[in-house]
């Protein structure tokens, strides 16, 4: 027997159409590539983007169209969100710190139909040129009084487009499955992976992000995506934040920990959410000024794990901390912690280091080799499986990637190691490319990583395996210092062997002044391994 209530899709529209009636004047707040801030009502970005999807409509854009964007985290690119996926065309956002040819790649596998993008990406996107796909229409965002020099006539201007379309659109009724938005991975395996949207899932990553962080939102809030628009849709906080009636605060190109901090005390923020190498930069403007910004409340940390000496220092300037974990292929979110009003310090400290709890929409399990499910136990480690609204069900135009993603029973391999408690508390172990395999014995280049940060003034760290003469694989811990700070390695070994066992502490530790980073804010150990992987023979 059917149920007898009316079939209406979930519709990525529907959310601002909620927003501007039921929280119109909560605030979009967006530091400007032109310069200052920006301010206006959900209520008025209703009316923009209605006049943008005229105005896609007018360029020649329709269903299923993909539509590429090059832009930071501002009130246009916010727009676009909704704007496109609206009309039933997809939002690309692409990654604009990824290599040239890389973006050319993704552009044309995507086969984008007109490409929206910030001044700072002017001489990027004309650098391009050929090289993207034919035919591309082509928008700079913002108004001719700065229209970049040596652009075309045909380059237009994205104010120019909005100006004299109406303020109104007759949003189609859109099957809930249809594509929404198209995000690649960045590629650090291979060509990158495109995993589509669509409006169903992405409402379900919604929902399910609201409940898992409750403390983000309300009309009491303002939460401030550091996370990119073009990193996996901002965590999905463009639509949860309108949901829930929060005041959403962009913060443009500058992420720097001075230009956050300042932007944070101007608007009140009250949350952010971002990746652990970006809070690096508040801690220390923190520091510097001896205090937090006035109204910073809780960070939710992603992207790559939390060590509990980051969560310590925030603990310092009384700023809670929610651990996340996700993918690109899962919306991204796929569990947060859970902190609990009754916790003290040192419970908050270690509610937050594991990755917590799933979020609502999203199974997990995990798996051993022969792929048999392992008990939660938090013992246990195995690979980690999911499912769910939210999770991929193949990549984009890539069946040869799709082919070996999947388990039998359509579970997503994540590619991370893992354990989970009884509670179900999930805890990342490592990636499966980064564990170290030594003497036939597993190290987790996580636990050695947090062990390092422990040690008085060690910045940044990373765990490698190195081939090594006698062990097959050794680890290496190679490490940033902190400006002005005397470390040794024998320092540093000694605070890995106070939390980790004597075969598991690396026989060397390598100074740098600065660790590559991948075009997502994460450390690239692929090019660590790459530079450093003849250490041991060499030495």
């Amino acid at each position: 027997m059917m149920g007898q209530m009316m079939n209406r899709p979930l519709s990525i529209p529907a959310v601002m159409d909620y927003a501007a009636d039921v929280y119109r004047d909560r605030r979009v707040l967006s530091a400007t590539v032109e310069g200052g801030l920006h301010d206006y009502t959900y209520a008025e970005a209703w009316v923009r983007i209605a006049r943008l999807a005229h105005a896609l409509k007018a360029l020649g854009i329709g269903p299923g169209d993909r539509v590429a964007t090059l832009a930071w985290n501002g009130y246009r690119h916010f727009e676009l969100y909704y704007a496109i996926a609206g009309i039933g065309a997809v939002c690309h956002t692409i990654n604009p710190r990824l290599f040239p040819e890389q973006i050319a790649w993704i552009m044309n596998h995507a086969d984008d139909r007109a490409i929206f993008f910030d001044l700072t990406f002017a001489p990027l996107v004309k650098a391009l040129g050929e090289k993207m796909p034919k035919g591309i229409r082509q928008v700079f965002m913002s108004d001719e009084a700065h229209r970049p020099e040596g652009l075309g006539t045909e380059t237009l201007a994205y104010e120019s487009l909005l100006a004299g379309q109406p303020d109104s659109f007759d949003w189609p009724d859109l099957p809930e499955d249809a594509a929404s938005a198209l995000c690649y991975t960045s590629g650090t395996t291979g060509d990158p992976k495109g995993a589509l949207y669509s409006h169903r899932s992405t409402l379900m990553h919604a929902f399910g992000s609201v409940m898992a962080v409750p403390q983000s939102y309300g009309e009491a809030s303002r939460i401030l995506p550091v996370v990119p628009l073009f990193h996996v849709n901002a965590w999905g906080l463009p639509y949860s934040a309108p949901l829930t009636g929060t005041d959403l605060i962009f913060p443009g190109a500058k992420l720097d920990g001075a230009s956050l901090f300042q932007l944070m005390e101007t608007t009140g923020t009250t949350g952010a959410w971002g990746v652990p190498t970006i809070w690096q930069g508040l801690i220390a403007e923190m520091q510097k000024q001896g205090r937090k910004p006035k109204s910073l409340e809780m960070l939710l940390i992603g992207g790559s794990a939390v060590a509990p000496a980051m969560i310590e220092l925030l603990e310092d300037f009384d700023i809670r901390t929610v651990h996340g974990w996700g993918m690109t292929e899962m919306s991204p979110i796929g569990t947060t912690s859970r902190p609990k009003a009754a916790h003290d310090r040192a419970e908050r400290v270690k509610n937050a280091t594991p990755q917590g709890k799933r979020i609502f929409g999203i199974d997990l399990k995990i798996v051993d080799e022969e792929g048999q499910a392992l008990p939660r136990d938090d013992q246990a480690t195995g690979e980690l499986l999911v499912r769910g609204p939210g999770v991929i069900s193949g990549y984009f135009n890539a069946p040869q990637h799709t082919a070996n993603a999947f388990d039998t029973e359509g579970w997503f391999r994540t590619g991370d190691v893992a354990r989970i408690s009884p509670e179900g508390d999930l805890t990342i172990v490592d990636r499966t490319k980064d564990l170290i395999k030594s003497g036939g014995e597993w190290i987790s280049s996580i636990d050695l990583e947090n062990a390092a940060l422990a040690c008085p003034g060690v910045a940044m760290a990373a765990a490698i395996a190195v081939p090594h003469p006698k062990w097959d694989e050794r680890p290496l811990l190679v490490i940033v210092k902190k400006e002005g700070a005397e470390v040794t390695p024998e320092a540093v070994r000694e605070a890995v062997a106070a939390r980790m066992a004597k075969w598991q502490v690396p026989e060397d530790v390598a100074f740098v002044a600065a660790l590559p980073m991948t075009a997502t804010g994460k450390i690239s150990k692929k090019d660590l391994r790459k530079e450093l992987g003849d250490y041991f023979n060499a030495s």
